[in-house]
């Protein structure tokens, strides 16, 4: 790694909902912080209440959340979440995760932070994950479930902005399957280097760390965008954020519970036809930072963990992020629907948050051709 010490360095991980960003973010951050670098995490969402956030924090490490609205047009709120976390522990690295369906990230942030903030930060070259099922799918390499035009458009033009393009989840298809989906993004998006890890398990992350540190990060040339047709996609996908609290009289097993749940949430919204982009289940306890995380990408899928509480529990906090491509009031009413339920399997539940909407227009703060 090179040396930072006179600035500090900026790593945007983008791509869009349930690549497994922040799977990979938190590998990266404990690779560095083994190294002896401080380390700052900057999370995003068009709302509060991250599982993302949780999870993290979870892991020991100072985060920053930003909310109601991406990177790009948050741009102010980004550069005052670095310099809080600069106040409180001075990071080495900052690590990013722009909203999952955001996009045109070169212009609207990686070019603004190096033309008014270029004396504070060094910026990596942008690298844009992939979830490997979806991306077969999107690039018709094999059949399933997908979005529609406009939603697949964000899709598209966030590989196109890539400067590194990153299969993830690789532990999850036979090799001869990986290989032609990296032959596949080589051959469609050729201005990207294009690997293969799997954050889960460690693999390809440090040679993915080598590809950031060692490579040079574009610095003119944005890439066109219909900011009509990225509206589009955008509004239609529906996003619902839910916390609730759980107890019970007696120990449960919290792992069992939020896999209920998943599956519950699964069935119902298969049942209304709707393409999942991706649902994030988080529980905690009540004391303590053990944790568990569930997740769900594309309807087809199933509910997997990321990580397993290790002791059973007799109260916590439940979150959940839902989004796909439906009405926002239709997912707010299932995820009603299975908060509302007065027990599962002994565990009572009780809502404290319900919000569900649609992202409005994205509207960036700058937007540059170049440095």
């Amino acid at each position: 790694m090179p040396d930072i010490s006179s600035k500090a360095r900026y790593i945007m991980i983008g791509g869009f909902l349930g690549a497994g960003k922040t799977t990979a973010v938190l590998a990266i951050a404990e690779q560095l912080r083994a190294r002896g670098f401080r380390v700052g995490l900057i999370t995003n969402d068009q709302s509060h209440g991250l599982v993302d956030t949780t999870m993290l924090a979870a892991h020991g490490f100072d985060v920053e959340e930003i909310t109601g609205g991406c990177f790009c047009c948050k741009f102010n709120s980004l550069v005052d979440a670095s310099k809080r976390l600069s106040a409180q522990t001075r990071p080495d690295v900052f690590l990013a995760e722009p909203v999952g369906s955001c996009t045109d990230l070169k212009a609207t942030v990686d070019y603004p932070l190096r033309r008014i903030y270029g004396n504070d930060f060094a910026v990596a070259p942008l690298s844009v994950m992939v979830d490997p099922t979806r991306a077969a799918r999107i690039l018709g390499l094999s059949e399933g479930s997908s979005f529609s035009k406009k939603v697949i458009y964000i899709y598209r033009k966030q590989l196109e902005e890539a400067e590194i393009i990153v299969v993830n989840k690789i532990d999850l298809l036979p090799q001869d399957k990986v290989d032609e989906l990296l032959f596949a993004l080589r051959r469609e998006y050729p201005q990207a280097s294009v690997l293969a890890v799997s954050a889960k398990k460690g693999s390809g992350v440090f040679s993915w760390l080598e590809a950031i540190e060692s490579g040079v990060a574009r610095t003119d040339g944005a890439m066109s965008v219909d900011y009509e047709t990225y509206a589009e996609g955008e509004a239609l996908l529906g996003w619902t954020n839910a916390a609730a609290a759980v107890d019970a009289d007696d120990e449960f097993d919290g792992n069992a519970l939020l896999l209920d749940i998943g599956q519950r949430l699964h069935q119902l919204i298969a049942a209304d036809g709707c393409e999942i982009a991706h649902l994030k289940l988080a529980l905690s306890p009540g004391e303590g930072n053990d944790l568990a995380v569930a997740n769900l990408v594309g309807t087809g899928g199933t509910v997997e963990f990321s990580h397993k509480l290790e002791s059973p529990l007799t109260d916590g906090e439940l979150l959940i992020n839902l989004r796909a491509e439906a009405d926002p009031d239709q997912l707010r009413q299932r995820v009603f629907e299975v908060i509302s339920i007065p027990t599962i399997a002994g565990v009572r539940l009780k809502m404290l948050h319900l919000e569900s909407f649609r992202p409005g227009k994205p509207t960036p703060t700058h937007r540059l051709a170049g440095v």
